[in-house]
């Protein structure tokens, strides 16, 4: 935690008026000021809005600003991947000489504390209306309880902060269970289902969170600790492997072939921490907090259509419950979400790409799909072309198996017939390698104003309603009611032209087809990690790579890896915490 944040900077922060965020994005149209300091700030709407966005400021300056996120949240996964230096220490499992990871830990302390200093001053405001300040307060503790739901998830046992530091003047706080810490983040969450508007209330202000988003992140938060409670032993089918097998081609050059993935049958480690929670009585309040959402207690929510689900003007659309949204080419207010995603052109609307577009899904993750769902027909980049093709009229084109219909030769470079007519005689050289440049590279980032700049205004999605309802039928079916988790999985599926099951599975069978589908339907978004950390298989499914996935990146994981490092001037500064997580120096 930063020791000498200084107050005054805050409420700078606060009420700069270039700053967007999704779920602020009206609350800074005033006129910046110059000047002011936490005792001056206005004793009215506006200043209740310039506190909350204060705390809301923390997510683009500085956790996600110089790019650390959502690295720290995405790329320690099995199905990503992408180029070895941008993976680094961190893509190598080497996480204590991973700088990023200091964020991850000090950001969201940054925001916890600004976030108790805010509801400090809001609390003693008299001229706004209790409804307006209890909205206010409601969105500060929702943001409290998602960092400390980013910590507890990435750290395990970690600090509590009540209070901010100016008012304890304490800065040595110990670190508490993982169980004392999921009561602070229930506790608070609880408190702003029933402080904030719901979108159905006419105060609602649209891309802002909600009473919904509180309740559906409880039952995520419920449902990570059912997972995580679960008894060691239990089972969860991946489908895995490693990623191709090498091969001469006609020539005795060496190739690369990629196979598909099989099913691995994972036996659940313990998840340290969360030994003495009940999984049922857990799932019962996942399955209860999803199932208000779903039924409308706090206002609609439905499915958006595919095609518009990653559109630029639907970023404040019902399904999007919590979410940033950065500033376009604001040098303190941006992300590099687009570009590390999608990439940006060389000139507005050109069909070259001038750099970016690094991170990707594996061949492992891309073969999980029928071949006609929107996920992958739509959702991954399929051709592109980088600036220095130009010269040669080059292409990249994903997946592998397509060079057959694109160029009439297989993989070993046998010709077999004539390419499909609306590949030949294109004059295009299409290419693929089995590197870091052919990934399933998403399509969720690409829709922005300006596809030519650095930092557009991305949108990175926190929590989405299909998650709800991905979290329900999770509940259901470890609570016994395979059907009923059957038809909200299809739901999910139904949306994406996905093939609907049929027929229930049993429970192992149908508790690995949700995980799955959490893997198809949130990739890219931050979440993989957690779901294989919270049903203990992390460990299985990264080592069943077989050491380095289709990018060269290692993917050998020891029991280390399974909580980040504290940091080291955390430890040195900090007399009540004396150890380390175990591996960790």
């Amino acid at each position: 935690m930063k020791r000498n944040k200084n107050i005054l900077h805050i409420v700078l922060l606060a009420i700069v008026g270039m700053l967007t965020i999704t779920s602020c994005s009206d609350f800074l149209e005033e006129e910046p000021k110059s000047m002011i300091g936490p005792d001056n700030v206005e004793d009215s709407n506006a200043g209740v809005d310039y506190w909350v966005s204060g705390v809301y400021s923390n997510w683009l300056d500085d956790m996600f600003r110089w790019a650390e996120f959502p690295r720290v949240l995405e790329l320690d996964a099995d199905y990503i991947s992408g180029p070895d230096w941008l993976f680094s220490y961190l893509g190598a499992g080497n996480f204590q000489e991973e700088s990023s990871l200091d964020k991850m830990w000090k950001g969201p302390y940054n925001l916890i504390n600004d976030a108790n200093i805010a509801k400090r001053y809001i609390n003693s405001m008299k001229n706004p209306s209790e409804e307006y300040k209890n909205n206010a307060i409601g969105e500060c503790l929702f943001q409290e309880a998602f960092a400390y739901f980013l910590l507890v998830r990435a750290y395990g046992p970690i600090p509590v902060l009540d209070e901010d530091v100016t008012v304890t003047g304490k800065f040595d706080n110990p670190r508490l269970p993982v169980k004392d810490v999921y009561a602070a983040i229930i506790s608070r969450l609880e408190r702003a289902v029933e402080l904030l508007y719901d979108r159905s209330n006419p105060n609602y202000r649209a891309g802002h969170v909600s009473a919904g988003s509180a309740a559906g992140l409880l039952a995520k938060v419920y449902a990570t600790m059912a997972s995580a409670a679960m008894p060691a032993g239990t089972e969860v089918v991946v489908r895995t492997g490693e990623p191709y097998r090498k091969a001469k081609n006609q020539n005795g050059d060496d190739i690369y072939i990629y196979v598909d993935p099989t099913e691995h049958s994972f036996n659940k480690q313990a998840v340290a921490g969360y030994e003495d929670i009940d999984p049922y009585e857990m799932y019962k309040k996942a399955s209860e907090w999803a199932k208000k959402v779903i039924d409308g207690k706090y206002g609609a929510y439905e499915l958006a259509l595919y095609d518009n689900l990653w559109k630029y003007e639907n970023r404040t659309q019902s399904e999007m419950m919590w979410g940033i949204e950065s500033t376009a080419s604001d040098d303190t207010y941006r992300t590099s979400v687009h570009t590390f995603y999608s990439g940006y052109k060389a000139t507005a609307g050109s069909e070259f790409l001038n750099s970016g577009g690094w991170v990707g899904c594996t061949n492992n993750w891309y073969k999980l799909f029928d071949e006609d769902d929107l996920r992958i027909v739509k959702g991954v980049r399929h051709f592109w072309r980088y600036y220095y093709q130009e010269s040669y009229n080059g292409i990249f084109y994903y997946p592998q198996s397509w060079c057959v219909r694109l160029t009439g030769f297989d993989i070993d470079g046998t010709y077999v017939g004539d390419p499909e007519p609306e590949f030949a005689n294109t004059g295009l050289t299409y290419q693929y390698n089995t590197s870091s440049e052919c990934l399933a590279f998403t399509t969720k980032y690409n829709d922005v104003k300006n596809d030519a700049i650095e930092y557009p205004e991305s949108y990175w999605p926190f929590l989405r309603y299909a998650d709800v309802l991905l979290i329900y039928a999770e509940a259901q079916n470890e609570l016994g009611n395979s059907d009923e988790a059957m038809k909200y999985l299809n739901m999910v599926r139904a949306r994406s032209n996905a093939k609907l099951m049929t027929t229930a599975f049993q429970k192992v069978g149908m508790r690995s087809a949700i995980i799955e589908e959490r893997a198809k339907e949130f990739a890219c978004e931050g979440d993989r990690r957690w779901d294989l950390i919270r049903w203990g298989i992390y460990l299985d499914a990264m080592n069943a790579i077989g050491g380095r996935d289709d990018s060269n990146v290692n993917k050998a994981r020891t029991e280390r890896n399974l909580l980040y490092p504290i940091p080291r001037d955390e430890i040195n500064v900090n007399t009540a915490i004396e150890t380390n997580n175990p591996g960790w120096n």
